[in-house]
């Protein structure tokens, strides 16, 4: 009988135990954002360098945001159908209003996404990643941005009325980095979207902005997840 008081007591303590560390790993996650749209990206950018430097696969586990630190690791859930995967953030977007996240086609397929397209989610952060925003210094290539550039609205910038600026998001060593950049600003809807070349970098810049709108258009910038910015009067 005393046996069996101690076995019983055993089985209670293990219950106890799982019950007690499986809570503990289901409040390591912070929830992020729940009920957001997620949307997912694959063969057109298959191959393609992302916003952090790495090559798209849409075979991989990553996703795009435009605002979440380069490696961040993500757990997606379809709120649907209760399933759910782990992603890696390393590229920015969606640049589709009212969308939150993009995710990888093997994503998609692990959310059961793929007919629909889009789907509501709920959004855990499982850890921050270190990395930085688009057009950053990094595996990316660039070489203008260090971290003495000012990453904020280059506030210290004096406008003068009736003068034109340059905003600089971007400086790479290498081209294709720059076209990158480039094109995820055409995609977001910015104009006037300009390469502008040094002995060192290719500059990727919104361009030809009236001193009345560039903080405005700064603003629009940062909602779209381009927070690097330097401002630079156009020679006239």
């Amino acid at each position: 009988m005393h046996k069996a008081n101690i076995t019983k007591a055993i089985a209670r303590f293990i219950v106890f135990a799982v019950i007690f560390f499986a809570g503990i790993l289901l409040h390591a996650a912070t929830v992020y954002k729940s009920g957001v749209t997620a949307s997912y990206y694959a063969d057109k950018f298959h191959g393609r360098k992302t916003s952090s430097g790495e090559v798209f696969n849409m075979y991989g586990y990553t996703a795009a945001h435009k605002t979440l630190p380069f490696g961040t690791m993500l757990r997606v859930t379809n709120l649907a159908n209760g399933n759910y995967v782990t992603v890696k953030v390393n590229d920015r977007g969606p640049f589709v209003k009212g969308r939150e996240l993009d995710v990888s086609k093997a994503a998609a397929v692990k959310l059961d996404m793929i007919k629909t397209g889009t789907a509501k989610v709920r959004i855990e952060i499982l850890g921050k990643g270190e990395g930085g925003n688009a057009g950053t210094s990094g595996s990316s290539g660039s070489t203008a941005n260090k971290p003495k550039a000012t990453s904020t609205a280059n506030s210290q910038v004096k406008l003068e009325k009736g003068a034109l600026y340059d905003i600089q998001l971007g400086a790479f060593s290498k081209k294709e980095n720059a076209v990158n950049l480039a094109q995820k600003l055409l995609r977001a809807g910015f104009k006037n979207v300009s390469y502008q070349k040094t002995q060192t970098a290719t500059r990727v810049s919104v361009t030809k902005v009236p001193a009345e709108k560039v903080r405005q258009m700064q603003e629009e910038l940062r909602a779209k997840g381009f927070t690097q910015q330097v401002v630079r009067k156009r020679k006239s």
